[in-house]
């Protein structure tokens, strides 16, 4: 599930950038995008590239892209990933591999950086563990609800195996509630509660709630516990909150569920499931 329509459909397919250096890159960027007079502020950085495997002289570009932007009457602070593709004089949205039909968007991303793997967002296993699986997620996500309960029930039972990370990742526009679930689930945890993450996706909560004492009231129902509306301010939840945003525009996500395995994006998200358990 896509977080929001990319800023960035404002760009043509693909544009000249002669002899493309980054700042070549970044000041089209901000041509093509800032063009539109509903965006302002507009902040363009590249946080890495990669050469793209099987594709000859093309290169991926993992750029953010922050901005003000005016929809009616309403002004909204939009932060968005994106992936580009360069080569030579070309610059692209999207690159398909005519053979294979693989579209590079879907499968190409930065590798997992280590200082991402936090003691924190470790939820299950060893941190030594042979395996190293994230799972970035929204709690009231239609798919995550199928996905991560099952993926992490099971990887739960092979400690040895798999260091299970998690990353809060909601989806606001989407599902406005679930920021404060998410914020609620940090408070749990940070309480010393066990299976928060579990038990998180059994909440039953309208995903277009914005009442914060309403998602409350349905996480104590869930959880038995009576956690207040003032929690979710807590300085020690938020920095926790923040820190996982940090790592979702560090690795380029902007879908749920998104699943790294040993350091890798796994589109398919099932890679732990041909891992030889102990």
């Amino acid at each position: 599930m896509l977080l929001m329509p990319k800023l960035s459909a404002t760009l043509l397919l693909c544009a000249s950038v002669y002899a493309a250096t980054d700042a070549d890159v970044v000041s089209f960027l901000k041509k093509g995008i800032g063009n539109n007079p509903n965006i302002s502020n507009l902040q363009v950085d590249i946080n890495g590239k990669q050469n793209v495997l099987g594709m000859k002289g093309w290169q991926a570009y993992f750029v953010s892209i922050e901005a003000d932007v005016k929809q009616g009457a309403e002004n909204r602070h939009l932060n968005q990933n994106g992936t580009y593709f360069v080569n030579g004089d070309v610059i692209a949205p999207e690159l398909v591999n005519l053979k294979t039909g693989e579209r590079y968007n879907d499968t190409i991303a930065p590798d997992f950086s280590a200082s991402y793997y936090t003691k924190a967002n470790l939820i299950s296993g060893d941190m030594n563990a042979k395996n190293k699986v994230v799972i970035f997620s929204d709690p009231l996500c239609p798919f995550c609800r199928k996905f991560v309960p099952e993926a992490i029930s099971y990887m739960t039972k092979y400690p040895k195996t798999f260091a299970v990370y998690y990353y809060h990742f909601p989806l606001a526009q989407l599902h406005p509630a679930s920021v404060a679930l998410s914020k609620a689930a940090i408070v749990a945890e940070q309480n010393g509660m066990d299976n928060v993450t579990l038990k998180m996706y059994q909440v039953d909560i309208d995903p277009n709630e914005k009442n914060e004492q309403k998602i409350i009231d349905a996480f104590n129902k869930t959880f038995k516990t009576k956690l207040i509306v003032a929690d979710l301010r807590r300085s020690s939840v938020l920095k926790q909150f923040d820190f996982d945003q940090k790592v979702v525009r560090g690795m380029m996500v902007n879908g749920t569920p998104t699943v790294f395995f040993n350091g890798e994006k796994d589109t398919k998200k099932m890679k732990y499931k041909d891992v030889k358990v102990q």
